[in-house]
């Protein structure tokens, strides 16, 4: 497996996504990954920690970039929950839960992440505001309502199906709701 071309492809689809949906500091950006399935695999057959940190350098350098924040999804031995920085959970007021992410409980990625971000704690519900799941792990549950779906400029991550989403505030009213102010 190539992984400088994993950090590049990754860069990718993190751009695609900031070009339709511009995340700031104030913003969470949730990675649901499968590095089973980067690496052509089924899922949660064969994690990775060599993927998980080609992922992880290239989505920093991303952040560095935008500064969103970030969450990172455990697979569901922990139930879904995300790694995320304290600060970030103290922020969003965000449950903690006791639990620290391994391989085979949590998945390659969360694991990874919570060894590398600063003062990493795990939370058991996110409502981000976009998101990025590579190999179909399901992170819509971890999204604001409405998310719509965002296309990236290439469909895989390695071996791995791409999604993602952005999100958008609920569009309510009727047919005499104004939803922008006109000069």
């Amino acid at each position: 497996m190539n992984l400088e071309k994993i950090v590049d492809e990754i860069k990718i689809v993190i751009s695609d996504l900031l070009k339709e949906s511009s995340l700031d500091q104030r913003h969470i950006l949730v990675f649901g990954v499968s590095t089973s399935e980067v690496a052509g695999k089924r899922i949660g057959t064969q994690g990775s920690e060599q993927i998980a940190a080609a992922l992880f350098e290239g989505i920093k350098q991303m952040q560095k970039l935008a500064g969103f924040q970030l969450a990172f999804q455990c697979c569901e031995h922990l139930n879904r929950a995300l790694v995320v920085e304290r600060k970030t959970a103290e922020e969003k007021n965000l449950t903690v839960v006791a639990a620290i992410p391994v391989n085979v409980a949590g998945g390659a990625m969360a694991a990874y992440a919570f060894r590398q971000l600063e003062d990493p704690v795990l939370v058991e519900t996110i409502q981000a505001d976009a998101g990025i799941d590579l190999g179909d792990t399901l992170i819509g549950m971890h999204l604001k309502p409405v998310a719509v779906p965002v296309r990236s400029s290439i469909q895989r991550v390695g071996s791995a199906h791409v999604t993602m989403a952005k999100t958008r505030p609920k569009l309510i009213g009727g047919i005499r709701a104004v939803y922008s102010l006109e000069p």
